[in-house]
Order: C-alpha cells, then structure tokens, then sequence
C-alpha cells in the first residue's frame, strides 16, 4: 500500500476518532511532524511506514505539561498506538508494530528515552523542531496561554535577576528548554535545521527586549550575540 494511502487513513481515524481539545497536538501538528520528518529522512535507509505512523500517532497520549504524570505519556502512546494499529488497521504489517512502539515511546522530551533506531531519532528530532522556529514561537504562547502562565517578566525578561520560572513565565522556557534542543538533535539535518529556527526564537527575544526598553525600530545586539546558537 502506497504511503500517502496509509496517511489519508491514518488522518481520517484520527478525526473520527481522537478527540483533542489541545490544538497546539492536534491533528495538523501530526502531519508537520510528517512532512519534516520526510524531509530528515530524505537519502537515508530509514523505514518509512514506521516514521510515518510513528509521527501520526506519537501524541496519541498527550498529557497537559503540568500533569505529574506527564513524562509516562508517550509510553502510554506507545501501548495505544499499538492497540489502534492491531484493531482498526488490521492489515498493518505486524513487524513493524515494535518498531512504531519505540519511536512513540521515545519521541518525548519529558520521557527521557534514548532513541535506538534511525527511525526513531527521526522521529523525535522532527517533533522537536515544532518546538522551534515560528510555529514552535507561536505553540509555546499558545500552551502558556491555556496553562494561564504569564507572557514575560516586564522588569526582568531573561531572568538576570532571578531563577528562570516557565511555570509562571512563557519566554522562561525559551531559556529553560527551547534554545537547548538543538543540542538533542539526533540526526545531522535534524540539528542544521534546530539551530536556524532557535535562532529565530533568539530574534524574537531580541526584538521583545528592544521594545521594552521603548525601542520599537530595532533589536537587543547585546542579546543576539549571547543566545545565538548557529555558528
């Protein structure tokens, strides 16, 4: 069965089937994992039915990030993936169920899993860069939002002064998470690719720190220079 075949059924289950009120995981976040998880893999001997349906249903358990059971989700993901794909999708090749499993299991970030096979670190670096770049700029403000966190601290926006606190400031987590990703990417087109777009996130904090001290035409340098990630 052709690629984009499994992909039409996997979408179209999912919008049936799987309730999600978090659009920042919902379905549309699924096939951009997809589509930059294609582009990773490109000229690799990956297998590409496994990152497919790893990438539709790693967030099929998805716990708030407040949650204390959040770090143990993608490992229910994993057990349901495998539930959904022996009952709805019978027709699945069996031996790849494992393989989907692992990649699952090991995409999250809060599950601290080391990916063991190409297609699972392909996986979590394509899931990864929607932390980053614009639409990881705007999921971020949207999961804070939800969460009822605060967008910054006016008087101390990066923290100079004070304990870095995502759980009360949404661009703490800039600093607290974001801007380190690239250094988990486990493929080399994966951490090209993360340092670009964290680097836009470092713009932004720029542009944020330049308007606050009234400047609306320009951007921090002093704050470009210090958080840049690419070289």
């Amino acid at each position: 069965m052709m690629l984009n075949t499994w992909q039409s059924r996997f979408e179209q289950w999912l919008h049936q089937s799987w309730q999600k009120e978090d659009k920042a995981h919902d379905v549309a976040h699924l096939a951009r994992v997809w589509q930059t998880a294609q582009r990773i893999m490109q000229g690799s001997e990956a297998d590409p039915l496994v990152v497919l349906t790893s990438c539709y249903f790693h967030d099929i358990v998805n716990l708030p990030k407040n949650h204390p059971e959040r770090h143990l989700a993608s490992a229910q993901a994993a057990e349901e993936a495998r539930r959904v794909l022996l009952t709805e999708f019978p027709d699945f090749p069996s031996e790849k169920i494992a393989a989907v499993m692992h990649a699952v299991h090991a995409h999250s970030f809060s599950a601290a899993v080391t990916p063991e096979t190409l297609e699972a670190k392909i996986v979590q670096d394509a899931d990864r860069l929607e932390s980053l770049g614009a639409i990881g700029l705007a999921r971020v403000f949207y999961v804070s939002g939800a969460l009822g966190r605060s967008l910054f601290d006016s008087h101390d926006p990066l923290a100079r002064e004070r304990p870095l606190d995502d759980a009360e400031w949404a661009l703490d987590h800039f600093q607290k998470k974001l801007l380190k990703l690239p250094q988990t990417m486990q493929t080399a087109e994966g951490k090209r690719l993360a340092e670009i777009n964290a680097d836009f996130l470092v713009a932004y904090m720029a542009k944020l720190c330049a308007e606050l001290q009234g400047d609306f035409c320009g951007t921090d340098r002093q704050v470009l220079a210090e958080f840049a990630v690419s070289h």
